[in-house]
């Protein structure tokens, strides 16, 4: 006697990937999110891989997994994928500490972030 499972969030023709706890500001990894908003997924790849970025590695992984999850899960069709969504999420701030001169400290902040990647199969009428 469980309860039903939930109905999808996504509409038939998108697929999610989700990164979460990631060891970034999410200022910073909002930055790399918004250079793939929009684009097409295999020049949104190539655009993460020749990223001088440091967390570009970890969005290209993140949105490896949309596009497999899109592939493998949903049964879409991979050249015809574009990034409908990438949002950046805030995530814990680990507060530490480093001691000043005189017997003083300052506080330190260390951000977490959240990002999600979605991907949408363009209509077919759109692609001529």
């Amino acid at each position: 006697m469980s309860k039903p499972s939930a109905p999808r969030r996504e509409a038939d023709n998108e697929a999610k990937a989700v990164l979460r706890t990631v060891r970034v500001s999410p200022r910073k990894l909002d930055l790399v999110a918004a250079t793939i908003r929009g684009k097409k997924a295999s020049s949104a790849v190539n655009e993460l891989t020749f990223s001088k970025k440091r967390i570009a590695q970890d969005v290209k992984k993140a949105l490896n997994s949309a596009i497999a999850n899109a592939e493998n899960n949903h049964n879409l069709d991979v050249d015809r994928l574009i990034v409908a969504e990438a949002s950046v999420g805030k995530g814990l701030v680990m507060k530490r500490f480093q001691t000043r001169g005189r017997g003083r400290a300052a506080g330190i902040k260390k951000p977490f972030s959240h990002l999600t990647i979605v991907v949408r199969e363009r209509p077919e009428a759109e692609d001529k």
